[in-house]
């Protein structure tokens, strides 16, 4: 493939460019450059503006309202949107249940559904982990029994990312037991209005409320609410898998990080020289930017891939598994750049005032650090990326 760009590829990139100049809020970015969480409104209220300009649904088909933009164009304003510091776009309904309902839902939920996502009156959460299914996600338990034209749903997810906010989930539910686990597993849309739904917040060590435990007792379910068919929801859950792992890739997100890092190591530090002037500490940046350059190849190849109808498999597992090793490894750099200005814990900061003795930039360093070991684990632990690559390439 042709690695340089072409004259409309640029004019592109100076749309995306002038757009967030006119558009991004200038203290969301600043949250989102000093790893601050947003509120709900702060969220909504991006979510609107990339609607508005078409950038939203910009990867999607042009007969779902989307404008089929390239894997380039798309790489483009991933990148762009990053280095801006623009909020990442929530992906459970636009990049994570569109894509299922565009190829596997009905056309009465896609005329329902896709223009709900876009318009933001819908937020959507995504119900797969639970207790003792997370990696091992066909071992799930939660149940959901038909019951003349309804499901009745019991049980429990959890890691629900943002679900607090959320008006909506899909999930995974199990509505057989005969055969392979995976076989009896389907695809369900709630409503997180319905009675019987409970959601209980899971604060993480950083203090902050991002995922929930979601409490499923006797909820009733509309049959029309099913996505595909009975007990084929393994299939429809493996495409949008191959499609999030390819995203959690975040090439674009590791790129400003690098950038971020490049500013730390050619300011002033607390020794009195640059730190880029260390031999040691420029060899590992040096090499890590050679690694993201071969990484976002890899992903702009992969994406075209999918352009072309190709769903993505062990790439996109391959994708997952560099991608987030590098996300952690950008992170660390930061917090041993920074050294003992990267305070560990807001509980530690004074009192709870969020005084901070060092730069501005060092004081969510060890934050970030910490939340984003989380990274190897979500989408399908490396682990197990590991063994559908043997598998797929392999045939082990």
């Amino acid at each position: 493939m042709d690695l340089n760009y072409t004259a409309e590829e640029m004019t592109f990139r100076e749309e995306v460019r002038a757009f967030l100049k006119a558009k991004l809020p200038p203290e969301i970015a600043e949250k989102v450059a000093s790893a601050t969480h947003l509120s709900k409104a702060e969220y909504d209220l991006w979510h609107l503006r990339l609607a508005e300009q078409g950038y939203l649904s910009g990867p999607w088909p042009k007969k779902f309202g989307g404008q089929e933009w390239s894997a380039v164009q798309k790489h483009i304003f991933e990148e762009e949107c990053a280095l801006a510091h623009a909020p990442r776009i929530v992906p459970f309904g636009v990049a994570m249940l569109a894509p299922v309902l565009q190829a596997f839902g009905s056309k009465e939920q896609q005329e329902y559904y896709l223009p709900r996502i876009l318009s933001g009156e819908d937020w959507w959460c995504q119900g797969y982990s639970e207790p003792g299914a997370g990696s091992d996600l066909a071992s799930l338990k939660t149940r959901a029994v038909r019951e003349g034209d309804h499901y009745i749903v019991n049980g429990q997810k959890t890691w629900t990312t943002l679900g607090q906010y959320a008006n909506k989930i899909f999930c995974l539910v199990r509505t057989g037991t005969e055969g392979k686990p995976q076989e009896g597993i389907s695809f369900l849309l709630i409503d997180m209005d319905t009675p019987g739904i409970e959601v209980r917040p899971i604060i993480l060590i950083d203090g902050e409320h991002e995922v929930n435990e979601v409490w499923f007792t006797d909820v009733k379910v509309p049959v029309g609410n099913l996505v595909g068919k009975e007990n084929e929801g393994w299939t429809y859950a493996k495409y949008l898998l191959t499609h999030e792992r390819t995203g959690i890739a975040g090439v674009g997100f590791t790129n400003a990080g690098l950038q971020a890092l490049k500013r730390i190591a050619h300011s002033e530090m607390q020794h009195g020289r640059p730190l880029i002037e260390d031999p040691l500490f420029a060899a590992r940046l040096a090499r890590f930017e050679i690694e993201l350059m071969a990484m976002a190849t890899f992903n702009l190849r992969t994406v075209a891939g999918a352009d072309a109808g190709k769903a993505p498999g062990a790439e996109s597992s391959m994708l997952k598994i560099k991608g987030s090793i590098m996300r952690q490894q950008i992170n660390d750099l930061a917090r041993r750049a920074v050294g003992p200005w990267a305070m560990p814990f807001v509980s530690e900061q004074m009192e709870g005032n969020l005084y901070h003795p060092g730069p501005e930039y060092a004081a969510k360093a060890s934050n970030v650090y910490l939340n984003n070991r989380k990274i190897s684990i979500y989408g399908g632990s490396n682990e197990v990326q590991r063994g559908i690559i043997t598998k797929a390439i392999l045939g082990l």
